[in-house]
């Protein structure tokens, strides 16, 4: 046979292996299936056991939580509390039998149209959310009922996970065991936020338009129902288009399950939301420290209806006392005469080594806690004129190129981009210590400090201080900032000096606990922002800057205290002896503090006038002085980082390791012109027996300079003198004007501005420079006329006090 077939043994051999092969095949079929069988049933028990550890851990049904509204409530620094975020007058309660059944039948179509049918849970309204959404897209329609609403408003947190929804389902079925459904629906009725700080529907009836919840009309209910989902979101003031695309809705749904006819829910649609409403005038509790607690729990993530709707628990970093002195210092005359109603003023003071706010003035007007209002100490964002030169200038010029406080910077006028720069007293000084060009504010050392350090490296100096610039020019040394800072971002920066070079963010809330006690952390962390020794000598020399230089009359004695002044010459169109804003920000190892003041818009008839400019300088004595009052206030230390020597009669401040050797004295040898001598190092316990010599030589070597000069000495920095025009007849020695800030740089009209006068610091876009009209520069000043800080011969009447100006280079 052609074909060959297997044998009758093979055959049967084949069969029985097939054979065995199918049974292992359905064996493990078999096994498969009761691993599946057997893993269903454990994941079932595993979940079960974990619902039941659910169950176990839920809140009780507290009656007292299911009838309050849930309000968040303020607490302060001690754990005290201060308010609710809203009043007792937005939690009006009304019975069930006082709504109309319009109203009720419009709660029910929108958010549990089967509510009377249910037991708490509505099963085949989850299966048709469960279809929806798969179809739609998830979130698209929601399963739960008015019961399970109450459940979560009064007592679980706002989290989306397994725990929670177990929970609210076994809740939502006891709450039904034990109240009626009419008292679930006056409970939820009653107890649902509607926006505009409004909780429940008799409160939002009287909010949104002035009228009792019976007096509802048919297209009013229907918009009250539509609010609860999204308060914010179908805000008629706010957003008219949605919320009355919302009340559409809802009328047709009530139609839709035969609340109301076609005829009722046309005529319903056809009147305008705008026509409805009735704007109420309500007092609000807020006040500029809980101001800023609702923006910064926006800015967490925590949105402002969750404040009116979770109950939250608030721990803020609030000081009462340092608010109750904050505000009666800005909002009465016991302390500073103001000159008028309109003159605004902003200040934040928080603790400098954490970064915690204690207080904040946001206004002046003792009415604006009546509605929620611009915060100047927060919002408000102006240029910080010479405020800014620690930050833009010598900070970053110390912590890149280690440069002392007696850094010899030459102040003489320089041109930029086109643009020249001048000093507040159109004067130059010659070489001057980085100590005395902050004393005295002068401009052109800052700006070249920042040059030198490296414009991006100014900028990220900032950033780490938590003032972010998008761009950079020669201006910002001087606070020419296009945009400007707030007094929060000012006293957050200045704390970071303080705070041994460590930012901490400035912040008013320290943690939030939620109603199943749940807690969240919100303390930023801390950035080190710049080397300690970078601090502690922009330190010292703002100390130096409040008790000899511009800044003498923020001056607390006794206290250790650190600042800065600050203000922004007028506009070119404007004549007149002021500035737009003035500012002080300052410090101690306490606290933090940074005042702005000015006017809303700057006019001829409006603007600062230099007698009110130290203002901004009294507000910061005022507060810093009463909160210090009673506590220990240590001063600044010195880190092993930075080392003294004496300078004349100064002490001025080296990075470790970059102190000059000083001359070894011999007087027998003189000194060739150019030669390198060997420089031993002395000591500080040496300076003292050198330093005698020292002064007598250079005494000698000025001397001889002067001679050569024929008699005429060259002028030292002399903040007395602004201009001739100043002098009055038989005046031998000129008096120092009593601002801070010269009034040369406004004269009354010139007959031509070619910007000689001020810093000269503006329209950056254009010439990159500076700011233009919209954005006046700084203008800093001497001291005022007491002369304070001034060196006590009448040689040195008016000088900076205790710096040696360095010998002039002998012209060619």
């Amino acid at each position: 046979m052609g074909e060959s077939y297997p044998s009758r043994r093979q055959y049967r051999e084949d069969k029985e292996k097939k054979q065995k092969e199918k049974g292992r095949s359905r064996s493990l079929a078999y096994r498969t299936m009761l691993a599946f069988f057997i893993f269903g049933i454990l994941v079932t028990g595993v979940f079960a056991f974990t619902a039941m550890a659910y169950v176990k851990e839920a809140p009780k049904l507290n009656p007292e939580q299911l009838n309050s509204p849930m309000s968040s409530t303020i607490y302060d620094m001690n754990n005290k509390k201060i308010m609710d975020v809203a009043g007792e007058e937005y939690r009006k309660m009304v019975p069930l039998d006082q709504v109309p059944k319009s109203v009720q039948n419009a709660f029910l179509s929108v958010e549990d149209v089967r509510f009377w049918d249910h037991h708490g849970i509505d099963f085949k309204r989850i299966a048709g959310a469960t279809v929806a959404n798969i179809k739609e897209g998830f979130g698209v329609e929601g399963g739960s009922t008015i019961t399970q609403q109450l459940v979560k408003m009064s007592f679980l947190s706002p989290e989306k996970t397994i725990e929670r929804k177990v929970q609210e389902a076994y809740l939502a079925l006891k709450l039904e065991r034990k109240y009626t459904k009419e008292e679930i629906l006056e409970m939820y009725l009653n107890k649902v936020y509607f926006g505009e700080g409004a909780y429940g529907v008799a409160t939002a009836a009287d909010v949104y338009f002035g009228k009792s919840v019976k007096d509802l009309n048919l297209s009013e209910a229907a918009l009250l129902a539509g609010l609860p989902q999204r308060p914010s979101g179908y805000n008629p003031y706010e957003n008219p288009e949605l919320a009355e695309n919302r009340r559409d809705l809802v009328l047709s749904l009530m139609h839709e399950h035969g609340y109301i006819t076609e005829k009722e829910k046309k005529e319903a649609q056809s009147i305008p939301v705008k026509d409805m409403l009735k704007k109420q005038k309500r007092k609000n509790t807020y006040n500029s420290f809980t101001d800023r607690v609702i923006e910064e729990l926006k800015e967490k993530g925590i949105d402002e209806d969750k404040l009116y709707t979770l109950g939250l628990k608030i721990y803020t970093t609030f000081d009462p006392k340092a608010q109750k002195i904050t505000d009666k210092v800005l909002k009465t005359d016991e302390y500073i005469d103001y000159p008028d109603d309109k003159f605004r003023a902003g200040v934040v003071l928080l603790d400098t080594k954490t970064g915690e706010v204690r207080a904040i003035g946001g206004s002046r007007d003792s009415e604006a806690e009546i509605q929620r209002g611009f915060n100047y100490a927060t919002q408000m964002k102006r240029q910080p004129g010479s405020t800014a030169k620690p930050i833009m200038a010598y900070g970053p010029a110390i912590e890149k190129l280690k440069w002392s406080t007696y850094e010899q910077i030459k102040d003489e006028e320089i041109e930029l981009n086109g643009k020249v720069f001048k000093n507040w007293d159109n004067r130059f000084h010659g070489n001057v210590s980085m100590r005395t060009a902050l004393q005295w504010s002068y401009n052109i050392p800052a700006i070249k400090a920042m040059q030198e350090a490296g414009p991006e490296e100014a900028k990220k100096f900032a950033e780490k201080l938590g003032i972010p610039l998008d761009e950079i020019f020669p201006a910002y040394a001087i606070g020419g900032f296009k945009d400007g800072v707030s007094p929060l971002q000012l006293a957050g920066a200045y704390a970071a000096f303080g705070n041994e070079g460590v930012f901490n963010e400035p912040h008013t809330v320290r943690k939030i606990v939620y109603l199943d006690g749940k807690e969240k952390n919100l303390q930023p962390k801390p950035v080190q922002a710049m080397s300690d020794y970078t601090a502690y000598m922009i330190t010292d020399m703002l100390k130096t800057v409040v008790t000899e230089g511009t800044g003498d009359m923020a001056n607390i004695p006794g206290l250790p205290l650190a600042g800065k002044t600050g203000t922004n010459e007028l506009p070119d169109d404007i004549y007149g002896y002021g500035v737009t804003d003035a500012w002080f920000a300052g410090y101690t190892t306490r606290y933090s503090a940074a005042v702005w003041t000015g006017y809303d818009e700057i006019s001829q008839e409006s603007f600062v006038q230099m007698q009110d400019s130290h203002n901004a300088k009294l507000i910061f004595k005022h507060i810093m002085s009463e909160v210090s009052e009673g506590i220990e206030t240590p001063d600044f230390t010195m880190p092993s980082s930075v080392e003294k020597r004496t300078i004349g009669n100064r002490v001025e401040l080296f990075v470790k390791g970059t102190a000059p050797v000083k001359k070894q004295i011999n007087i027998n040898k003189p000194v060739k012109k150019n030669e390198v001598e060997n420089k031993p190092e002395i000591t500080e316990e040496d300076d003292e027996k050198v330093e005698d010599s020292d002064e007598k030589i250079e005494e000698k070597e000025r001397e001889n300079k002067d001679q050569e000069k024929s008699g005429e000495q060259e002028k030292k920095p002399d903040p007395n003198v602004e201009n001739e025009g100043r002098k009055k007849p038989g005046d031998n020695n000129p008096k120092p004007p009593s601002e801070e800030n010269p009034g040369q740089g406004n004269k009354q009209p010139p007959a031509e501005n070619n910007g000689q006068g001020g810093n000269n610091n503006r329209n950056p876009e254009n010439n990159e420079g500076g700011n233009d009209k919209e954005n006046p520069g700084n203008k800093d000043s001497p001291p005022p006329e007491d002369n304070k800080g001034a060196g006590d011969s009448d040689e040195n009447k008016g000088k900076p006090a205790g710096q040696n100006q360095p010998p002039k280079e002998k012209e060619e």
